[in-house]
């Protein structure tokens, strides 16, 4: 058995790996802060993803556990156990779809959306601070 032929790659300079790197290391620095301002507001990242993903959900429509999973890239069944965790900590809540009882619709609570917040301000303060270097890179890809 024989393997299909691989496609031609274009070649790939130096610079197209500095750039390729510098993009991941500014993505893993972002991270890296998103993770410790979660954890100093006394959330998870993960708990701290989830409620950003309910309240910045596209066009603000109702949220529920399998639009969280997709939204977080994470199994269903990690969904729920996310949820039950954001429930008991009194950070959602969650109701049954009128339309449809299978679906339960999630909404933060005032205390989530105090934290979340408090967080976004952080995080939109720290993307104004490497945002000049996200847009160099970007520029130099779309000169190449």
């Amino acid at each position: 058995m024989t393997s299909p032929p691989k496609k031609p790659r274009p070649a790939i300079s130096q610079a197209d790996y500095q750039r390729l790197s510098q993009f991941r290391y500014l993505i893993r620095r972002f991270l890296e802060f998103s993770q410790i301002q979660a954890n100093e507001a006394g959330l998870t990242p993960r708990q701290h993803q989830a409620l950003l993903a309910i309240k910045g959900f596209p066009d603000g429509g109702p949220v529920a556990v399998g639009d969280l999973a997709e939204r977080l890239r994470i199994r269903h069944h990690s969904a729920v156990e996310l949820v039950n965790r954001l429930a008991e900590a009194g950070l959602v809540t969650r109701d049954q779809d009128k339309n449809d009882h299978r679906r339960v619709l999630l909404q933060l609570t005032p205390l989530a959306d105090d934290h979340l917040a408090d967080l976004s301000a952080a995080h939109l303060d720290e993307l104004s601070r490497i945002e000049p270097m996200l847009r160099r890179l970007l520029s130099r890809q779309e000169e190449s």
